[in-house]
């Protein structure tokens, strides 16, 4: 077992670096026998990601998002119709032979989603199109490039390809796009421009092989990225030559606590996808009609990334929402077993991730694991709590809340648990 989260070049790390806290907080590791980039989940740290996902998919189906599940393995020859083979080639796993054709562990979803647009007509009424997935995506970055989960080999990325009609509905959709960002950023407690800020990463009109070959394109499609972050009122910068290969993109942008700084969520436009793959819709004259573009966007990013961001933004003290255990229940000795097993069972009975401790140690023991290992309650339940068929509450941020009925903690959780404050 290595310890490849805790890794580093030679210098001590900070220690609010997501990789030290990974490892204190028990919610991720890294093995060379299941091989390098590849987190393993804690059973706290999948509970971090599970109400990410959770959170991402619920809100995306309200903005109208169509939640679909594809294969992480797929012939070749789709990414070879996609012209993402010639690109990502060098970061793709080797193909694997499967009866004479050619299969690759996928490095992206938007081919698989436009098989799945292709799978039945569409009318202009339908049009725009939201296909979103929780999609587990493989790339082979070299091994100096690896960095905890901010660079991994798997991870799973919010994707969604967001098919339209005309000019007018993609700048519509990348607006949506960047509202739902600001949406989940706020959530996390990230202010636009201070934690986050963009970037509009443009082609190179003199690099033909990196880049698709039309001027007239590359001039509409950045124009409307530039006039969507104009009206945005926070900082941008242009950066040339990092588009990607198919249309220009906007890139979210955030520091870590090494100062070294990354792309958190993305929105791209693509105006190759709908002649290589024929993707069209029956307009309201009864033709035939191909569609524009293609609206790609990562709305929460690779949960890999947002959780080392997030690990590192709240230093480990995580709110009640995304904490791996909410509440800790602590009989003061042995006597109290009973009734702190009862409240225990009412707190995952309620949905909520509860710890009972009734081991040997001592209350002070006991509360200071608690607090090291930065759950956002605990309950400690003595004679006094049994008497009174009450509860007390102590508070990681407010200190002791004082003896509460078994209701009033019920409904103190479940109310911060939802506002996800």
């Amino acid at each position: 077992m290595t310890d490849e989260n805790a890794k580093n070049s030679g210098n001590e790390m900070d220690k609010n670096d997501h990789r030290v806290l990974g490892k204190e907080l028990d919610l991720f590791v890294f093995s060379d026998v299941v091989g390098k980039g590849l987190p393993l989940y804690t059973e706290k740290g999948a509970a971090i990601r599970r109400e990410l996902e959770r959170f991402i998919v619920d809100e995306e189906i309200k903005r109208g998002y169509r939640h679909v599940s594809t294969p992480d393995i797929a012939k070749l020859d789709l990414y070879k119709k996609s012209g993402h083979y010639p690109y990502y080639k060098d970061t793709m796993y080797a193909p694997i032979d499967i009866d004479g054709e050619e299969f690759m562990l996928r490095p992206m979803t938007c081919p698989h989603h436009y098989e799945l647009y292709l799978s039945k007509p569409h009318s202009y009424k339908e049009l725009p199109v939201r296909i979103a997935e929780m999609a587990k995506l493989y790339r082979y970055e070299a091994s100096g490039n690896l960095s905890g989960l901010v660079r991994v080999r798997s991870f799973c990325l919010a994707d969604a390809h967001i098919i339209c009609a005309n000019n007018e509905q993609s700048l519509a959709e990348v607006k949506k796009a960047l509202d739902l960002i600001t949406y989940i950023a706020e959530v996390f407690g990230l202010k636009k421009g201070e934690d986050f800020w963009y970037r509009l990463s443009l082609g190179n009109r003199k690099d033909d092989k990196k880049y698709h070959k039309d001027d007239k394109i590359w001039d509409e499609s950045e124009e409307i990225l530039r006039s969507v972050l104009k009206g945005q009122d926070v900082r941008f910068y242009e950066a040339e030559d990092e588009a990607a290969f198919y249309g220009p993109k906007i890139d979210v942008q955030m520091k870590d606590v090494r100062g070294l700084e990354n792309t958190a969520f993305t929105v791209q436009y693509d105006a190759l996808a709908p002649g290589k793959f024929e993707l069209s819709y029956t307009d309201s004259d009864g033709k035939i009609k191909l569609c524009t573009s293609v609206i790609h966007r990562s709305s929460i990013g690779a949960i890999e990334r947002s959780m080392a961001f997030l690990i590192e933004k709240y230093q480990g003290s995580f709110p009640l929402w995304l904490s791996p255990v909410q509440v800790k229940v602590i009989p003061v000795r042995e006597n109290h077993n009973a009734y702190a097993k009862e409240i225990f069972d009412m707190l995952i009975d309620q949905g909520i991730r509860a710890e009972l401790d009734n081991s040997d140690e001592n209350l002070g023991k006991k509360v200071r694991d608690a607090k090291n290992n930065k759950m956002p309650y605990w309950i400690v339940i003595g004679d006094k709590e049994i008497e009174a068929e009450k509860i007390t509450l102590e508070s990681r941020d407010n200190g002791q809340l004082g003896q509460l009925s078994k209701d009033e903690v019920m409904t103190k959780l479940q109310t911060e648990i939802k506002n996800k404050k």
